[in-house]
């Protein structure tokens, strides 16, 4: 079941820019509500966001950028932002099928998928679990190995509490859901998922044969030698290290002195690797 608002209904206001106009509705996913924006015409491409985020969190800045060419699909996950709750823990392979499922009610046979951090992760699991409806795939500082990261990362977890989360991820939250509940439960979640994080194995990283491009910032949360690592797993895969910060790479503004220009350069470069004929 899908409950959409065009373009005409909205008076061609966007919901995250003030220069295009957008969809948004809710599909029923495997006992949820998923929340999701439509944004451009041409070949698709799911825009899948990282631990706590929203869609305008993480992709506000892109949007417009892809949307000249391609028809982004930006969803948001379970317990994030506008998407409904299960009485669960949540998983990476759950929020594959939730995607998964939100496309086939959408009509929409196959895509590209560019996710982020968390949605990286949630991206590959697309790709192993529902390959037949991926062309290509962008994975934006995605974990696939708990020493991907420094070893302190799984401290600060196991201790993580809802004062520390960055403020801006909070702010996000509460703009699009102003449920403070919500807000906890969501960033309890999360935070247990990466306490309980398991390795990927390397034989179904190795099943993923859509072409891959794996992103990286050098001064990431993620460490170059974990990209490298998955570079070398994926056969059909590039790598790129862009120099700057966790998202920086996307417009993601995660301290006072970023300024999120990178994404000026590295749109054209997701799009080049996507309008490639191989």
């Amino acid at each position: 079941m899908i409950t959409t608002t065009h373009p005409t209904a909205l008076s061609a206001t966007p919901t995250t820019t003030d220069t295009i106009p957008a969809q948004h509705g809710y599909s029923k996913v495997n006992g949820i509500n998923m929340y999701y924006e439509i944004y451009g015409e041409g070949q698709p491409l799911v825009l899948v966001h990282g631990g706590g985020s929203t869609i305008q969190s993480n992709f506000e800045t892109i949007i417009p950028m892809l949307a000249q060419s391609r028809k982004i699909i930006a969803v948001e996950l379970e317990s994030h932002g506008r998407t409904g709750d299960r009485p669960k823990e949540l998983t990476f392979e759950q929020d594959a099928d939730d995607v998964a499922a939100l496309l086939k009610n959408l009509k929409i046979e196959k895509a590209d998928f560019l996710g982020f951090s968390n949605g990286g992760t949630t991206t590959m699991q697309i790709a192993i679990r529902h390959p037949e409806i991926v062309n290509k795939i962008i994975l934006g500082s995605a974990l696939c190995k708990r020493d991907g990261v420094p070893p302190p990362f799984w401290g600060f977890m196991e201790h993580a509490t809802l004062d520390n989360m960055p403020q801006e991820l909070k702010t996000a939250y509460l703009k699009v859901n102003p449920d403070p509940a919500g807000l906890k439960r969501m960033h309890d979640k999360d935070a247990s998922r990466m306490v309980h994080f398991k390795d990927i194995p390397d034989e179904q990283i190795k099943s993923i044969t859509a072409p891959t491009l794996i992103i990286i910032g050098d001064k990431d949360l993620i460490t170059p030698e974990h990209a490298v690592y998955m570079q070398r797993l994926i056969k059909n895969s590039e790598l790129a290290i862009i120099p700057c910060g966790h998202g920086e790479y996307l417009g993601i503004k995660i301290s006072p002195t970023s300024d999120g220009k990178e994404a000026a350069y590295v749109v054209p470069m997701m799009e080049k690797f996507l309008n490639k004929t191989n």
